[in-house]
């Protein structure tokens, strides 16, 4: 394959990147609650990321390079739905979403079988949300 091919692939890689990381910026604003948005924090803005790695590593067409790109790729896929994951747990339990929009609450019974209870006047720094002590 010639230069020029790796360089157009790498061109729509990039292109396919930039539109997937414009929707889920667009989706982070006209999301209405936040599990939306965390959704959109996190599904397309990772794969919009690999693609546009992809794309840089296509167009400068090195091994070295690729090396560093895969690094970027693995640790982004392992840290972002981690991230995802902690922004959904504390909005729920602060109570920043609406209870109208799942249909599904499995959460909350695995809180109330750990032992926590939802404070309506959630104040982390003041350490008001935590588990009730045993009483065994």
């Amino acid at each position: 394959m010639s230069e020029e091919w790796f360089h157009l692939i790498g061109a729509a890689l990039l292109a396919g990147g930039a539109f997937f990381c414009l929707g889920g910026a667009l989706g982070l604003v006209r999301f209405p609650d936040i599990l939306a948005r965390m959704h959109a924090a996190t599904k397309p803005q990772v794969f919009g990321l690999l693609l546009v790695l992809a794309g840089v590593g296509f167009s400068i067409h090195d091994g070295k390079t690729w090396l560093t790109l895969a690094l970027v790729m693995v640790l982004q896929v392992l840290t972002a739905p981690v991230a995802g994951h902690l922004i959904g747990r504390t909005a729920y339990r602060s109570g920043a979403w609406e209870s109208d929009d799942l249909v599904v609450d499995e959460l909350s019974d695995d809180l109330r079988d750990a032992g926590f209870v939802r404070n309506e006047e959630f104040q982390p720094e003041r350490e008001q949300d935590r588990p009730r002590p045993s009483s065994e």
